[in-house]
């Protein structure tokens, strides 16, 4: 059981002000900054710095932030798994949407063959979320495509995905002249591959901040100096399936690992679009907290998925 005080110290590395962290917990500002002191005199050493009036965690903070809350994850999961019987295993995680929409069914349907009596609750939301819930101890490990800090997470690689721009095959290209416009569609039939820029007139589908698969796009749009925001139109939208069936009806052109799509272009519903550039493969990861005591499971639940 966590101390109380590492409790404030959560609360506190959560909102990083004092005093909203005192009417998070409601108890008084004094109250909070004496939990503080506690522990900075017991690990004597500080945990937070202010740069000007911005409240940062110092690098001892970091470590036991990180100590702390997987320590609170392993709790979580110690008193879950104190309620059952010996015969039971639930497993509580969860999976990007990309993950869960395109890979789960057929992983699961595995699983539930070999171990038909396991107890199963997936939570499928986007990267940022899961991260969130993972720290917390809402689950305990996650499949996730997006980006996450390798140093509070231990992870194994599930596979390698490449990442496309798609579109209708009869998708009526808005180019900026009519030129532009002939030059793409050619491109999409012949394969000859076009600069990224060359798509900032289109209608952008695009998944919502917090995706793993926004994520990929922002930072290889970054690597080229260019942003989301240089398209003229911009669509977010929350769901894999709906961005799917807008694409193939023509609304927009997306990006999208070639995985939660390959049906489509097997079945000629849509069209990938060649760039330059633009030669992107990224991991699919299985993750849980660093530390964790129960690492040995969730490695042995990764070989039973990935089997």
């Amino acid at each position: 059981m966590l101390d109380f005080r590492m409790e404030t110290f959560l609360t506190v590395c959560q909102c990083m002000n004092f005093t909203r962290a005192s009417e998070k917990l409601n108890i008084t500002q004094p109250a909070v900054s004496q939990h503080i002191h506690f522990l900075e005199k017991h690990y004597n050493t500080k945990l937070f710095r202010y740069e000007g009036k911005k409240l940062k965690l110092t690098g001892a903070g970091e470590i036991l932030r990180n100590a702390s809350l997987t320590m609170m994850h392993d709790e979580i999961s110690m008193q879950n798994q104190m309620q059952k019987t010996d015969e039971e295993e639930e497993i509580r995680f969860g999976a990007t949407r990309t993950v869960g929409d395109v890979l789960m069914g057929r992983i699961l349907e595995r699983y539930l063959r070999e171990y038909p009596d396991a107890k199963i609750c997936m939570i499928v939301d986007n990267t940022q979320e899961l991260l969130r819930k993972l720290d917390e101890g809402a689950i305990d490990f996650a499949l996730v495509e997006g980006f996450f800090q390798k140093n509070e997470y231990d992870h194994q690689k599930y596979s390698d995905e490449n990442y496309i721009a798609v579109c209708a095959p009869d998708y009526n290209w808005e180019g900026k002249s009519e030129a532009d416009s002939a030059g793409l569609r050619e491109s999409v039939f012949s394969g000859k591959a076009v600069s990224a820029e060359k798509l900032f007139h289109e209608r952008l589908l695009v998944r919502e901040e917090g995706s793993g698969t926004r994520e990929v796009l922002e930072r290889c749009l970054d690597a080229q100096n260019f942003s989301i925001r240089d398209f003229d139109k911009v669509m977010e939208v929350g769901s894999l399936q709906t961005i799917r069936e807008l694409t193939k009806a023509g609304c927009g052109i997306t990006f999208l690992y070639e995985t939660a799509v390959r049906d489509e272009l097997r079945e000629g519903a849509l069209k990938r679009i060649p760039l330059k550039g633009f030669e992107i493969s990224h991991e699919f990861s299985f993750i849980w907290r660093r530390g964790s005591i129960y690492a040995d499971r969730y490695k042995e639940i990764f070989r039973r998925f990935s089997s």
